[in-house]
């Protein structure tokens, strides 16, 4: 007897597995193609002296925010390879923007957006490209202050799907 015919609780809503319960990718053969898009955010809380650094630009290692936009763009398009039941998909479109809240909150703030037409959504690339973007701000700057925290990730907005347009609560 399989976990999903065994009345294990809650198995029967999860997509991600097989009769016997087992990890599977999902078929989205079937589905409908249609726009997406998904936007992430991720906040990276800097110390006063990192902080300072960035705003001037005087990190030894560069441009904090132009390389972690393109680490979250490159993570964007990487994510089937990273997420292992995660779809390769043509990603038609990919913005990380980042910038600095004014000071006391000394953050660096990541929003993801990445659009698609496609059978599944983007939220797991915009999910990758906030979540690699922080770790790339993090990588930069902890020759100054390994102290830096990298905070919450989270999906803010998805649009398209069966699913339809979803935000989050604020």
């Amino acid at each position: 007897m399989s976990p999903r015919e065994s009345g294990i609780s809650g198995l029967s809503t999860l997509t991600h597995v097989d009769q016997q319960g087992k990890a599977a990718m999902v078929d989205v053969s079937q589905k409908t193609n249609t726009v997406r898009s998904a936007t992430a955010r991720a906040v990276v809380h800097l110390t006063n002296e990192a902080y300072k650094a960035v705003h001037n630009n005087e990190v030894k290692k560069g441009d904090v925010l132009g390389v972690a936009k393109l680490a979250g763009i490159m993570a964007a398009k990487a994510t089937s390879n990273l997420i292992p039941l995660c779809h390769p998909i043509e990603i038609r479109g990919c913005d990380v923007n980042l910038h600095l809240s004014e000071p006391p909150a000394n953050d660096v703030v990541v929003n993801a957006t990445v659009r698609t037409v496609g059978a599944t959504g983007v939220e797991m690339e915009a999910m990758t490209a906030a979540s690699v973007a922080s770790l790339t701000v993090y990588d930069m700057v902890k020759g100054i202050d390994k102290g830096v925290k990298i905070g919450e990730v989270k999906l803010i907005h998805k649009s398209g799907g069966k699913s339809g347009e979803w935000h989050a609560e604020k």
